[in-house]
C-alpha cells in the first residue's frame, strides 16, 4: 500500500435540502486497498461515495484526487481516474448488457488505448460470467443481473480508483464473492477500491479498512478487527450483534442475536 494517498478528504460536509448529510468527514484512501463503508440507513455512506466521486459538491472542506483538488478536474479527466456504480443502474433507451459495459471505454475513445476496446470489453463479460447477458436489453434483466453488467461496465472502464455503492445488494452469495474477489484483486494490482456495502460479514472478509459511519459522522475507522467489534457496532446499529469467528476460516462473521427468536425453555411453555 502506498505511504501517498491517493484521495484525501479534509472536513468535508454536505447538505442536501438543507439538512447536514456529512459533517467534516476527514479520511485518507491509498492504493492498493480495499475501504468498506458501512452503517445504518441516513449514516451518509452513499452520500460520502457521491462526494468522493465528484457528483455531489461539498459545503465546505476540499477533497483532492492524486493531489490536484476534485474541482480542478474535467469531467473526461476523472472518467479515466475513477468509475463509479450507483446503486440503481437505470437505463432509459433499450440498450443491450454489451452495449452498457461499452460505455466503459468511453473515456478512451481517441486515445492509444482505443485498440484495446473489443478486448477489454469481452474480458469484462467473461470476469462477471455475463456473456449470456451481452445480446439482452437491460429492461429485461433482474436487478442482480443488470448489477453484473453495471460492474461489468466499471471493470472495462479499466481506471485506477473504482468506487461502488452497494454492488451486491441484488446479487445472490455466488455472485457476491465473485465480485468482491475481483475488487480485492483489482487493488492488489494496483486500484484502490471504495465500496459501500450493508453485509459486515462480507465487508470483514474483503475490506483492508472499515470506515463506520454514524449520523453523517466518522464513528470508527481501521482495520475490521479494530472497528468491527459486538461494542460498536451495537452502539451504531442500537441492536445487539454478535461477533465471531468462523471455525473453519477464522473470518469474522457478524450476525443479530435475535433475543425475540430464543427458545422458549420448559417451565416457560408450562406458564403459558
Amino acid at each position: 500500500m502506498s505511504a501517498t494517498p491517493v484521495i484525501q478528504v479534509r472536513g468535508a460536509q454536505v447538505q442536501l435540502g438543507g439538512a447536514p448529510i456529512l459533517k467534516e468527514i476527514d479520511l485518507e484512501l491509498f492504493t492498493g486497498e480495499v475501504v468498506a463503508l458501512v452503517g445504518p440507513n441516513g449514516a451518509g455512506k452513499s452520500t460520502l461515495l457521491a462526494a468522493l466521486s465528484g457528483d455531489e459538491p461539498l459545503e465546505s472542506g476540499q477533497i483532492m484526487v492524486a493531489g490536484k483538488p476534485l474541482e480542478s478536474w474535467s469531467v473526461r479527466q476523472l472518467s479515466r481516474v475513477r468509475a463509479v456504480q450507483t446503486q440503481e443502474s437505470r437505463v432509459s433507451f433499450a440498450f443491450t448488457g454489451e452495449e452498457v459495459v461499452r460505455m466503459g471505454r468511453a473515456p478512451w475513445v481517441g486515445t492509444e488505448q482505443e485498440y484495446r476496446d473489443d478486448q477489454v470489453l469481452a474480458a469484462a463479460l467473461r470476469c462477471t460470467e455475463s456473456q449470456a447477458l451481452a445480446s439482452r436489453t437491460v429492461q429485461t434483466l433482474s436487478g442482480g443481473e443488470k448489477a453484473r453488467i453495471a460492474f461489468a461496465r466499471v471493470m472495462a472502464q479499466e481506471t485506477r480508483i473504482i468506487m461502488l455503492d452497494e454492488p451486491t445488494a441484488p446479487m445472490d452469495i455466488r455472485y457476491q464473492e465473485q465480485l468482491m474477489t475481483m475488487v480485492r484483486q483489482r487493488a492488489r494490482d494496483g486500484a484502490t477500491a471504495v465500496v459501500v456495502l450493508h453485509d459486515l460479514s462480507l465487508a470483514a472478509a474483503y475490506a483492508d479498512r472499515i470506515v463506520l459511519l454514524q449520523d453523517g459522522r466518522v464513528a470508527a475507522a481501521g482495520a475490521p478487527d479494530e472497528v468491527l467489534t459486538a461494542e460498536n457496532l451495537q452502539r451504531v446499529y442500537r441492536y445487539p450483534l454478535s461477533v465471531m469467528r468462523h471455525p473453519e476460516n477464522g473470518a469474522l462473521v457478524i450476525t443479530p442475536l435475535r433475543p425475540h427468536l430464543q427458545p422458549i425453555s420448559i417451565r416457560e411453555k408450562e406458564l403459558i
